[in-house]
């Protein structure tokens, strides 16, 4: 007795709705499914609830498409899609038409690794079925043609992503295909080509890579790229050997052809290989084995092809790999392979070529080979196309290094970029164009060229507008310039003056008084500047340690140093208590360099002047700090305090007489420690203590001495009792191995004294 029981199941959509493809040209459907399987009498059994998603893609959407139209078109072909949906969607179909996608965006799909397409496949007329798999997994047991036919039908399985869940499922068929592929890639170039795509397929989707891992099909993949890569040596090398002999003429003409023949099906081979492994390296532990294997070696070496796909995967690699000290240490020679890409005409290609130097270009040492490389030039060239973000980043990690500044002005990227400024009108600046401009402005020649025509005066009026202070700061780099360049800015003095108050932000202050402070121009009346904007209490209220951020301050510090060049200006300076607010300062800010070297060499330049100089020595304490920073562990400060010191000591015999016995103390330190030690000595020398053991010389100081100086005519004791003929007897140093001292030289100023090995010219 048979008992049939009737089963049936009821399935609705529920919740549609519909939204934009975030990237592509598309309409996303999301929906619920929810299946109801009902028993024999109608009752629901098991139910199922699914959420579902639908992408409509619209190849035929551009600027010029009638979305109405294809509005109706899409909910009469979609039956998800409910009629009432209408408005909808033709108002999200205006929103794609109209949306804009970025430069950034496109770039990324462009060089995206999943979306190469490495290998067309092998033409077939039938069309492959997963219900089918079986059958092609059996050919993969024939000869290598039906090897081929089965890998090609598998290849058009795989290719549908949706297909990709059960082929994973058919462990059978994977297997196979790996050892088909380990077995019989040497015999074959389509057959490893079209397995490897198979694979590639696996490789798109992250949660597949453990698949192709397990079949340890990218060390197979870096195997066969090593192995092609000697055959095509190979290849080249008999060639050459035919192109030579000339009774092989005609044999290299045929060889010739077949090569081009099996260099195309190799590049397709060595152009799934690496999309699959650069797929693969998404990972950083399997990148780290495949650079282990050497593969930056054989990337650099395929930049030789021709093959704008297989050089756009390598490039691609390249860069990725790139990223890395270890892959950047060894991708040295590749500038000069660069070299030949920048420029080219396939865009995809110069584009990942050029973001490849910008990684580079990071390090020092491979900048330097770009330059060699001729790459300066070619990619100042294309600042006026698409590729201009990219060149100027290039570009600007060049121009920071000082050796290469001066090169820029033999190519044609200064005047592009002073149009790209001009261009920009009131609007914002490009950080990179800006940036660049500031470094290149820094060299003579480059600023010569800047400055051309009316570049100076359009850069001012911008500045000062706008109140832009990267701008500033290129004219700032621009005034640092002796010659003509300088001069241009005697027109702008008055412009840049008025900027300076309390009204305007700091940032902008400090460029300005940094561009003021560089323009040591001899026909600049600055005595007349300070008046007219009555900069004096300005500088004097900012000398104050807190009033203002320590930039400011310095840049003051080094203003009133250009200023106090010209005798009215310090006077000026002097008379208004500037000198004492710098003493002020320098004790404030005496651990920073910077601030105590600038300031040094703001009582530098006053001394030059009668009566800044007399102020400066009889109502301060000046020469007293210089004193004490006559041994600053800074040389510049030491240089600036020496030379200051020598100048006072020239128009002061009073700190001329201390700054000389300071300098004798320093220079002879040791040997003036070795003499007041001897003199404390209880146990010393009968001859240093009387016989009430108190010392010949008594409290007095050594330096206080005359008699162990040499007079001009030579030694001569205290009251001249002994005539200098007396030490004429005596051999040459006898007399000072006796003594504390050996022979000195006259204690004027400049002259040389030696004490026990001691020297210094004082």
């Amino acid at each position: 007795m048979y008992i049939f029981c009737f089963v049936s199941s009821l399935r609705k959509v529920k919740g549609c709705s519909i939204d934009v493809h975030p990237t592509e040209r598309a309409l996303v459907v999301q929906y619920e499914v929810e299946a109801t399987v009902l028993g024999e009498l109608g009752n629901p059994m098991v139910g199922e609830r699914k959420e579902c998603q639908k992408i409509i893609r619209l190849k035929s959407l551009n600027a010029h498409t009638d979305t109405s139209s294809l509005a109706r078109k899409v909910v009469e072909e979609c039956r998800l899609i409910h009629p009432s949906k209408l408005l909808e969607v033709e108002q999200l179909l205006f929103y794609l038409q109209n949306r804009k996608h970025s430069n950034d965006n496109q770039e990324k799909k462009r060089i995206s690794p999943r979306d190469f397409t490495p290998y067309a496949g092998v033409e077939l007329d039938e069309e492959a079925s997963i219900n089918s798999i079986s059958e092609y997994v059996e050919l993969l047991y024939e000869d290598i043609q039906e090897k081929i036919r089965g890998a090609t039908l598998i290849l058009q399985l795989a290719r549908n992503p949706d297909n990709l869940e059960e082929l994973i499922q058919n462990e059978t068929a994977l297997g196979a295909l790996a050892r088909v592929l380990r077995e019989d890639w040497k015999q074959s170039v389509d057959l490893a080509t079209t397995i490897i795509y198979v694979f590639f397929c696996f490789s798109s989707f992250s949660q597949f890579h453990g698949l192709v891992t397990h079949f340890k099909i990218g060390a197979l993949c870096m195997n066969i790229i090593e192995h092609e890569l000697k055959r095509y040596d190979l290849w080249q090398d008999e060639l050459q050997k035919k192109k030579k002999n000339q009774n092989l003429k005609k044999e290299h003409e045929k060889s010739f052809r077949k090569y081009q023949s099996l260099l195309a099906k190799q590049e397709q081979l060595l152009r799934v290989c690496l999309c699959l492994l650069l797929n693969l390296a998404e990972d950083t532990r399997t990148e780290l084995k495949i650079r282990n294997k050497n593969i930056v070696h054989m990337l650099v070496k395929l930049l030789d092809r021709e093959d704008e796909e297989l050089l756009l995967v390598a490039l691609s690699f390249l860069k990725k790999l790139s990223i890395f000290l270890e892959n950047k240490n060894d991708m040295f020679v590749l500038n000069i392979k660069l070299a030949r890409l920048v420029p080219c005409e396939h865009q995809e290609l110069l584009s990942t070529a050029l973001r490849l130097l910008l990684n580079l270009s990071f390090d020092t040492s491979l900048r330097g080979h770009m330059v060699q490389a001729g790459l300066l030039p070619k990619v100042s060239s294309l600042l006026g196309n698409q590729s201009r973000q990219l060149s100027m980043c290039i570009l600007y990690h060049i121009s920071v290094d000082d050796r290469f500044k001066s090169m820029f002005a033999d190519t044609d990227c200064i005047p592009q970029l002073m149009k790209m400024v001009y261009a920009c009108g009131e609007e914002k600046m490009d950080v990179e164009l800006i940036s660049l401009c500031i470094n290149l402005a820094a060299n003579r020649s480059n600023a010569k060229i800047i400055c051309e025509g009316n570049g100076l005066k359009m850069l001012m009026k911008r500045a000062l507008k706008l109140k832009d202070v990267l701008v500033m700061k290129m004219i700032r780099n621009l005034s640092q310039h002796n010659g003509p360049t300088k001069s241009l800015f005697l027109d702008h003095v008055g412009d840049l003056a008025a900027q300076i108050s309390e009204d305007e932000a700091e940032e902008f202050v400090i460029e300005c008084l940094g561009t003021l402070a560089n323009l040591t121009i001899p026909d600049l009346d600055w005595a007349l500047v300070l008046k007219e904007y009555n900069l004096v209490p300005y500088l004097k209220d900012r000398l104050k340690p807190g009033s203002a951020e320590d930039d400011l301050i310095l840049e003051v510090v080094i203003m009133i140093g250009t200023v106090s060049m010209d005798d009215s200006c310090a006077a000026m300076l002097a008379k208004s208590g500037l000198i004492p607010a710098l003493i002020e300062l320098l004790n404030a800010q005496q651990e920073d360099d910077e601030f105590v070297c600038q300031i040094v060499y703001v009582f530098y330049q006053m001394v030059f002047h009668k009566a800044t100089r007399d102020v400066i020595v009889k109502d301060t304490q000046a020469p007293a700090y210089l004193i004490d920073l006559m041994h600053d562990n800074n040389a510049e400060i030491r240089k600036v305090c020496h030379n200051t010191l020598d100048i006072i000591a020239e128009y002061d015999e009073e700190w001329g007489k201390k700054i000389q016995n300071e300098k004798f103390r320093w220079y002879n330190g040791q040997w003036l420690e070795m003499v007041e030690n001897r003199l404390m000595d209880e146990e010393g020398e009968p001859f240093v203590f009387g016989e009430d053991r108190e010392s010949f010389i008594g409290d007095r100081d050594i330096l206080e001495r005359p008699d162990l100086f040499y007079s001009a005519d030579g030694i001569m004791s205290a009251d001249g009792a002994i005539s200098p003929e007396f030490y004429t007897d005596f051999p040459n140093g006898e007399l000072g191995q006796t003594g504390y001292m050996g022979p000195m030289g006259d204690m004027g100023r400049g002259e040389t004294i030696s004490l026990h090995g001691y020297s210094a010219n004082l």
